[in-house]
């Protein structure tokens, strides 16, 4: 099952849905767009330094750290939960993996192009999205015991070397 589906599934797309105000299959579509983005950005994240490994805290390590620093799989339980999701930690996620603002724009605004939902949308959707596909992954490694393995298994192709 891939990450999109498994999102669905745990219900976090009707659950940005409920509280972005907007049609399911509109999130949907805005999702499929988005998280092949996010998920590469996970793999392989952008932002200034991310590119290092090891004690600079880069590279994919800096990206688990920060996720687990923010509450590791409980990220997904926020975007489903009846409470507002805290955008805020989605937002740190999100300039971990493409390194600005500018760089979300871009990526929404692609998705927009792909999808044909709203740039708008999508810039909301953005910070929640990263927030569950983090928490899912999250508590993949925490199932599987290991970063390389749950990544592998989740997001496709090889094993980020971390």
């Amino acid at each position: 099952m891939d990450i999109g589906q498994a999102l669905q599934q745990s219900g976090a797309i009707d659950a940005i849905s409920r509280e972005l105000g907007v049609d399911p299959q509109k999130v949907e579509a805005g999702a499929n767009a988005l998280l092949p983005s996010i998920v590469a950005g996970m793999k392989n994240p952008t932002a200034p330094g991310a590119q290092q490994s090891g004690s600079g805290g880069g590279g994919l390590d800096g990206v688990m750290k920060t996720v687990s620093d923010l509450g590791g799989s409980q990220l997904l339980e926020h975007v489903v939960s009846s409470q507002p999701t805290p955008v805020n930690m989605g937002n740190q996620i999100l300039g971990q993996i493409f390194g600005s603002k500018v760089g979300s724009r871009e990526v929404a605004a692609q998705a927009s192009d792909k999808s044909g939902v709203e740039q708008d949308v999508l810039k909301k959707m953005l910070p929640m999205l990263a927030m569950a596909a983090a928490g899912h992954v999250m508590k993949q490694v925490n199932q599987s015991g290991g970063v390389a393995g749950a990544l592998q298994s989740i997001l496709g192709g090889r094993p980020a070397s971390s």
